[in-house]
């Protein structure tokens, strides 16, 4: 039997209604935890809208840990304050990717020297030859060239093996090529 499961509010630190959550279907955050969740999160400069969703995947994770059988954090509150503080910085990290990735797709859309013809016509023949690609290669070519973000990373977060990643890049980036020359752009 786990141990800390059984706990009611006795024996380790600050548990709160964490000891049994998994069971009882009880709430893994007491009032306490869940007002630091939301002070961590507001001060990492999560935004008020988003809040709610940070409270909510800490308790995802503090769920998910009681159903995996791991042993209770020594201390909830610290424990649910780091994570929130990591789920803060990926916001962040993917507010980042997205204004990245805004900003080049939209240096396709506009060429970077207006009066230069040249690159209009470049700009549109990679944006057409995107729209042509299925879509796990367009996610890859996105992803990489445009999110920058490594193979392994692309990988991890599409849940599929590196060699897959760079199999959709290769194929994607041969089309695209070839949609070049076809346009006589390159």
């Amino acid at each position: 039997m786990r141990g800390w499961l059984v706990l009611r509010g006795g024996g380790r630190r600050d548990q709160g209604a964490y000891a049994g959550a998994d069971r009882t279907g009880e709430d893994p955050l007491d009032a306490a935890q869940e007002r630091r969740v939301r002070a961590v999160l507001a001060l990492g400069g999560v935004p008020q809208t988003d809040l709610l969703d940070g409270v909510q995947q800490v308790r995802l994770r503090l769920l998910e840990r009681a159903a995996s059988g791991r042993e209770a954090p020594r201390d909830v509150s610290a424990w649910v304050a780091v994570v929130a503080s990591n789920l803060a910085m990926d916001w962040h990290r993917a507010k980042r990717r997205q204004e990245r990735l805004g900003e080049r797709l939209a240096s396709l859309r506009e060429p970077v020297h207006p009066s230069g013809e040249e690159t209009s016509l470049l700009s549109l023949a990679v944006a057409r030859g995107l729209d042509e690609l299925p879509d796990a290669q367009r996610q890859v070519v996105i992803l990489r060239f445009f999110g920058d973000l490594p193979v392994r990373a692309i990988a991890e977060e599409l849940g599929i093996p590196e060699g897959t990643v760079k199999s959709r890049l290769h194929t994607a980036v041969r089309a695209l090529r070839e949609r070049l020359h076809e346009d006589e752009v390159v």
